[in-house]
């Protein structure tokens, strides 16, 4: 469970997409918003007994724009009481660059856990024709080939916001982020479900008052995660993790809920705090 909490790169990393614009979304959605939002992290439920507690926040901020790209940087801390004095503080930190076009990606991923040293991934990804050229320098350099239908993080958010719009409910893509070693593949299925409308909130918080959102309609998604290799292998089908939120037309999300399945934890926006973006010439 430990180890799972502690490689949850993806959805970070999805996280991070999520909370910011993607790229390729900007034509057919008009603007995105910079902004930096705070989320409060707390247990919402633990199947198996093995978390007593869990507390923690997420900040993330977004900047750039379509002609300079999209810059997120990413850090959630958090902390987890598993009883007898066992607690087990994570402290994840994600910065990543990619273009407009989702052909260019650069990341630069810190985990560490407790008083260990902290384990990083420094790489980048370029998408040539049929395949993507990855060039990791940590954890140790190396260079390999994925699949080209493969994309990144904006792009999957971008796709994601394009299928709501279209009205469809599932989408499957495979996805790379540079979490865990630098060479996880995650296959990933989403579920959309029906527009909210802007006047409708379940809930408040400063992403729904603030005057950018208050015209937004936004969907609940849902996004699970699966490793790819073990599902070429094994056929499995159990996700990893589960990622749910509202996501806003202009790529802003609200609602956080994160499922490890061993246990669920939310993420309430406690701040938010939209910024100006320089626009392209």
């Amino acid at each position: 469970m430990v180890h799972l909490f502690r490689t949850s790169l993806g959805v970070m990393a999805l996280a991070a997409a999520a909370f910011g614009p993607s790229g390729g979304a900007l034509a057919a959605n008009g603007p995105f918003l910079a902004h930096q939002a705070l989320y409060d992290l707390r247990l919402v439920k633990s199947r198996s007994n093995s978390v007593n507690s869990a507390r923690g926040r997420i900040l993330y901020n977004f900047s750039g724009s379509s002609c300079e790209g999209y810059t997120s940087e990413f850090r959630q801390v958090s902390e987890l009481d598993s009883g007898e004095g066992k607690v087990t503080l994570s402290d994840l930190r994600s910065n990543s660059w990619e273009d407009a076009a989702g052909k260019s990606y650069r990341f630069k991923i810190e985990t560490r856990m407790n008083e260990a040293d902290a384990g990083r991934v420094d790489g980048s990804a370029e998408r040539d024709g049929d395949h993507i050229n990855v060039k990791l320098k940590l954890p140790a350099p190396k260079s390999f080939t994925l699949d080209g239908k493969i994309v990144f993080p904006t792009e999957q958010i971008q796709r994601i916001i394009a299928a709501a719009k279209d009205g469809k409910s599932l989408l499957e893509l495979s996805v790379y982020d540079g979490s865990d070693d630098g060479q996880k593949v995650y296959n990933t299925l989403t579920v959309i479900g029906q527009p909210i409308a802007a006047d409708r909130a379940t809930s408040t918080d400063p992403s729904t008052s603030d005057e950018h959102m208050k015209s937004l309609k936004r969907w609940p998604v849902t996004v699970s995660y699966f490793d790819r290799e073990a599902q070429q292998k094994e056929g499995e089908q159990t996700p990893i993790y589960a990622m749910a939120f509202e996501l806003y037309e202009n790529g802003v999300s609200r609602q956080l809920v994160l499922d490890y399945n061993d246990f669920v934890i939310s993420g309430a926006m406690g701040k938010f705090d939209a910024k100006d973006s320089k626009p392209c010439n």
